[in-house]
């Protein structure tokens, strides 16, 4: 049967069968304390105004003011935006600028969740004269701006980001407004648990309004169909204190009460903590802020209910363009807000201006730390940790001794956030000078820890971005397989950093740095699920400008890699490396130069040539392990097949095999024809999934099993070679490698385990 249409506005959740001394053991109650008139009705006219904007913005590309009758031609051709979130967020932007005017010593930031409210943020931030600073001459605050602003306009994880951003800044509160949508999502489902990571001697805050109006597209939200009880119940368990705001008719006294009081409750907190008596487990506060989806809207539009309903979620009138009925009822809409009592001659009035701060940096649209926070790390000289040429050595060991010496060195300014996988990364040598930072463990809080593990990849993506995003620098490091799950945060976060670039007065950001180990080709512990490279092609996709892929070859290209990543800004870095112990080809000049140019030949591996002569085939490594395979098919070939010319050369930044056209690190033609010659044979035995690389096959078996069934080992790589390079007796040589393959595999199949010299450096005499 089809679905029934829902026949009342607000529908009340069906109550639960939870104790009624459930709100009043739990639920906050604040006395009812009145605002003074003037503010109370301040934030009457900033929020009329705000609405007024937000819906114009949707609805009109002329007679911005209703200096007119309104008339179809008024109307955009399209119409397009989210109108159903606004008026929440505007009531909440009006409260938190009136809480900064009212505490000179606040530093604060909001950060919305519902990202389709648009609309309400510009409409706000033209209000209190933020996109004039920013845009002078083009969203000024008169009616040519004005009209700018309404005309031109067209068309997650807010929670997580908001924990992120206050680490490490014990002065800064951000308030974060979580749609009860969003609020689904398993990114913010987790991202509640952040309180139990932040620190309050040493970080700031994050108030949470969990904006309660009922639906999202066409359906209820689980939030709106929980009762007050079931939502008290839930948060308290996090370890919240809630306030729930709901009563409409003094909606603005609670909203400012509640915001008053989760204010306080966070200096009690952190004045606890900074005097050295910190509060076990503390409630945090937080607001569940209950009202209309679509309010101040139209209520009933051709017999549907529109406010307080999912029918206000994007365009509430969409005929409004060619219909006399919708355009009226647009008419009678706007014209509610009485636009004309609150902007005469272009500008706000003072009734609408009143409740913001008075100094213009401390106003939410324009905080410098939203706009141009970065600080640069002190750097430290990566060539102190490097090791031996010759060896078999750890990357991620040799870099986490590295990262701990970075650590000591900025102790307020970069932070790793990790899934529970540090000690088998074997980056743990971090942890030698600081801890991990867990508020809820007894042996790992109040201690100042850098290092955040939680087995929530979203959670960390979203810290990481949130600190990042503040000026400061973080790493994440993870598992390779599981890296996928934040695909789409990274690739939205990179979508804000290229936009972000073109726009004048934003200045530069750290990078996003991701180090990716425990790869598909060690992963005899777990197998084929834990067997997926394909966040590489994730990054891959991104825009030249963002995307920075790195595969160096030993534990010293490694160093030197994560140095350079830690120094870049602006870019999307994604580091891949082995945690076990593998060969070391370079020294410490060979590989500063050798990352510089992002590939080279390896002559200690190359046949000898005379000059100009050209090898007879080019095998490319690309990738840890892998090029070990390469260069093992190299020391096989010149031992069977000596006659063959073969040369050998590693790739460690993979954009330079992109068109000159499509990347700034491309290689020119000369240097690609330099390396890879015009018409020799070349293979390419690549980490990801192409050309000779991962085919989705495996399983818990040995680490050289892997590269056989995935056709990357010595082995495939020398008949490739000899296929390709070798004429007459080529059908002699690749029986001599079958052979040992056979060897090989009967080998692992008899013992469990591969043969003792499978690892042993390359010897080239």
């Amino acid at each position: 049967m089809p679905p029934s249409e829902i026949p009342i506005p607000n529908p009340p959740a069906l109550p639960s069968s939870l104790p009624d001394s459930i709100l009043n053991d739990l639920a906050v109650q604040l006395p009812h304390k009145p605002l003074p008139d003037a503010d109370k009705h301040s934030l009457k006219a900033f929020q009329r105004a705000a609405n007024y904007l937000a819906a114009s913005m949707i609805f009109l590309r002329d007679n911005t003011l209703l200096k007119s009758p309104l008339s179809k031609s008024d109307i955009k051709p399209r119409l397009l935006g989210h109108w159903g979130t606004c008026p929440g967020l505007i009531l909440v932007y009006s409260h938190l600028n009136l809480l900064l005017r009212n505490h000179a010593d606040l530093e604060m930031i909001y950060i919305i969740g519902p990202g389709h409210g648009a609309p309400a943020a510009l409409a706000a931030l033209w209000l209190e004269g933020s996109l004039e600073r920013f845009y002078p001459g083009e969203y000024d605050l008169s009616e040519k701006g004005l009209r700018n602003l309404i005309t031109r306009f067209s068309l997650g994880y807010a929670l997580g980001a908001a924990f992120g951003a206050v680490m490490d800044k014990p002065d800064l509160v951000v308030t974060v407004v979580v749609g009860d949508g969003e609020a689904e999502t398993g990114p913010t489902a987790t991202a509640w648990h952040a309180i139990k990571f932040l620190d309050p001697k040493k970080s700031g805050a994050v108030i949470p309004v969990l904006h309660v109006n009922g639906f999202k597209i066409s359906e209820r939200t689980i939030f709106g169909c929980m009762d007050d009880k079931e939502v008290v119940a839930l948060f308290s368990g996090y370890g919240y204190q809630v306030r729930i705001v709901e009563e409409l008719e003094r909606v603005d006294e609670d909203l400012q009460g509640g915001l008053e009081w989760a204010l306080g409750e966070i200096r009690k907190i952190q004045k606890a903590a900074r005097e050295g008596e910190a509060v076990v487990k503390p409630r945090w506060p937080m607001i569940v802020l209950r009202t209309p989806k679509g309010w101040t809207g139209p209520k009933v539009v051709e017999g549907k209910i529109i406010e307080g309903s999912f029918h206000s979620h994007q365009v509430p009138l969409p005929k409004a363009g060619v219909e006399d009925g919708q355009l009226g009822e647009l008419r009678e809409w706007l014209e509610s807000y009485r636009i004309g009592e609150l902007i005469q001659d272009g500008r706000p009035t003072e009734e609408v201006t009143r409740i913001l701060p008075r100094e213009n940096e401390r106003r939410l649209g324009q905080n410098r730390l939203t706009y141009d926070p970065y600080v640069e790390l002190k750097r430290v000289d990566w060539r102190e940790f490097t090791v031996e040429k010759g060896t078999d050595q750890s990357c991620m060991k040799v870099t986490g001794k590295f990262l701990d010496k970075v650590f000591q060195e900025n102790p307020e300014s970069i932070r790793l956030f990790s899934p529970d996988e540090l000690e088998s990364n074997k980056l743990d040598a971090i942890l030698d000078h600081t801890q991990r930072n867990f508020q809820w463990d007894e042996y790992s809080r109040a201690n100042g820890g850098r290092v955040i593990e939680v087995l929530s990849e979203h959670d960390c993506q979203a810290f990481m971005q949130g600190y990042t995003l503040t000026g400061r620098t973080a790493i994440f490091p993870s598992y390779e397989s599981f890296l996928g799950i934040v695909h789409t945060m990274m690739v939205q976060y990179s979508k804000f950093v290229k936009i972000a670039r073109e726009v004048k007065w934003r200045g530069d950001l750290a990078s996003i740095n991701y180090i990716e180990t425990s790869t598909w080709a060690r992963q005899e512990h777990n197998g084929f699920s834990h067997q997926n490279p394909s966040f590489i092609g994730a990054v891959l996709n991104l825009k030249a400008e963002a995307a920075r892929v790195y595969l160096p070859p030993d534990a010293n290209c490694f160093l030197s890699t994560v140095h350079h990543c830690l120094k870049s800004k602006n870019y999307t870095n994604l580091i891949i490396g082995s945690k076990q112990p593998t060969a070391v080809y370079l020294s410490a000049e060979e590989a500063a130069e050798h990352c510089k140019q992002g590939a080279s030949i390896w002559h200690f591996a190359s046949s000898p040539l005379e000059p100009n002569e050209e090898p007879d085939v080019v095998l490319v490594g690309i990738g840890v392990e892998v090029t070990f395979e390469v260069v093992k098919a190299a020391e096989l070939l010149r031992a069977i097949c000596p006659a063959l010319k073969v040369r050998v050369v590693n790739v460690t930044d993979l954009m330079i095999l992109a068109p000159v056209s499509r990347h700034p690190h491309a290689l020119s033609k000369e240097k690609f024809l330099e390396l890879f010659t015009r018409d020799k044979p070349v293979l390419f035995n690549y980490h990801g999934m192409s050309v000779e690389g991962y085919r989705e096959e495996g399983t818990t078996t040995t680490p050289f099993d892997m590269m056989l069934v995935n056709g990357v080992s010595r082995f495939n790589v020398a008949r490739w070679a000899v296929e390709v390079g070798v004429k007459g007796e080529g059908g002699k040589v690749v029986g001599e490698i079958e052979k040992r393959v056979e060897e090989v595999r009967r080998f692992i199949a008899e013992n469990g385990k591969d043969p003792d010299d499978m690892y042993e450096v390359a010897k080239f005499d």
